[in-house]
């Protein structure tokens, strides 16, 4: 009776991995091909990692973490030391990262993540549908002790700062009179993010198409893919899937990115017209900071109220 009680009041939020195998086909945004997908179930302690299935196998593995990341133009992209790369990971990172998913092996015949409908909720339905399975090992919680912040040349601000939760308030400033919503500030617990936030899709501006793709990017984008902006239209048949959907993509991209920590978050992040190359530079500057930040259990977390709550029930 006293262990049920204690894991009562402990909660203690266990590791995650897949059901199943899991499989995605779809166009790469900026490369323009065909791309498959084999998400497979991972071992405790195993993290996100990613395989190159087109190249050698002995150099093919890229763990999805934050010291990976080598470029950050207009999406995240990751390499290993034997310069084998993914790019355009942050939309299935934040699928993961919502989805409560620790552990996967990501296997990748190509170069980009396909986008699929330019949102996570693709993958999230996939993950879904497959099942997520608890694991015998406590999540791994990146809690944040210190405030981080990190300023650009041109306003950009994006911070992390200690709280009991995970949330985001963001803001962004795009010279379009089609971008009416511009903040939104989201408590990311309960299933949020799947909720709220996965299915914002990406966006671009028709002005700025022709100069993408003479620079080899974009691709594959088409209004299947991306919202598309000229002036103060919207171009897709459908319109916006929300009225803030722009604002809620970039969270999307955020909570993606700062899933490259390495696990959940205990923080807050407030951020204000900042992109990929921010969300990085974040966890690059916080951890480089040993004193702000500490990995824990959910044991850890709670484990002052269960000392408590005895002594009162004694």
């Amino acid at each position: 009776m006293l262990h049920n009680l204690v894991d009562s009041i402990l909660n203690v939020k266990k590791q995650h991995t897949l059901g199943e195998v899991i499989e995605f086909s779809g166009i790469a945004l900026h490369g323009g091909g065909n791309v498959n997908l084999r998400i497979l179930p991972a071992d405790i302690d195993h993290g996100v990692v990613f395989q190159r299935i087109d190249v050698s196998r002995n150099t093919s593995l890229i763990p999805a973490t934050w010291d990976m990341v080598n470029d950050t133009v207009l999406s995240t992209t990751i390499k290993n030391s034997n310069g084998i790369s993914v790019s355009t990971i942050e939309h299935l990172m934040a699928a993961l990262s919502g989805s409560g998913i620790d552990n996967v092996l990501i296997q990748i015949d190509g170069p980009e993540v396909p986008i699929m409908d330019g949102s996570s909720e693709p993958f999230v339905y996939g993950f879904q549908s497959s099942g997520v399975v608890e694991q015998k090992a406590a999540r791994n919680i990146l809690k944040i002790l210190q405030p981080v912040e990190v300023f650009g040349e041109s306003g950009e601000h994006i911070a992390l700062y200690p709280a009991n939760d995970f949330s985001i308030d963001f803001e962004i400033d795009f010279n379009s009179s089609a971008v009416r919503e511009k903040t939104l500030d989201v408590t990311l617990v309960n299933g949020a993010f799947n909720h709220e936030i996965s299915a914002a899709r990406t966006f671009g501006f028709l002005e700025d198409v022709d100069k993408m793709r003479a620079a080899g990017l974009g691709l594959g984008g088409s209004l299947d893919n991306v919202v598309i902006v000229d002036g103060e239209n919207i171009l897709n048949s459908g319109g916006l899937r929300y009225e803030d959907e722009f604002v809620r993509h970039k969270i999307l991209d955020c909570v993606g990115d700062v899933y490259l920590a390495g696990g959940p978050i205990l923080g807050r992040i407030e951020a204000y017209k900042t992109g990929h190359y921010f969300n990085n530079k974040l966890l690059r500057q916080l951890f480089a900071n040993p004193d702000a930040w500490e990995w824990i259990t959910e044991v850890n977390k709670t484990a002052h109220q269960t000392s408590e709550l005895m002594a009162v029930s004694a």
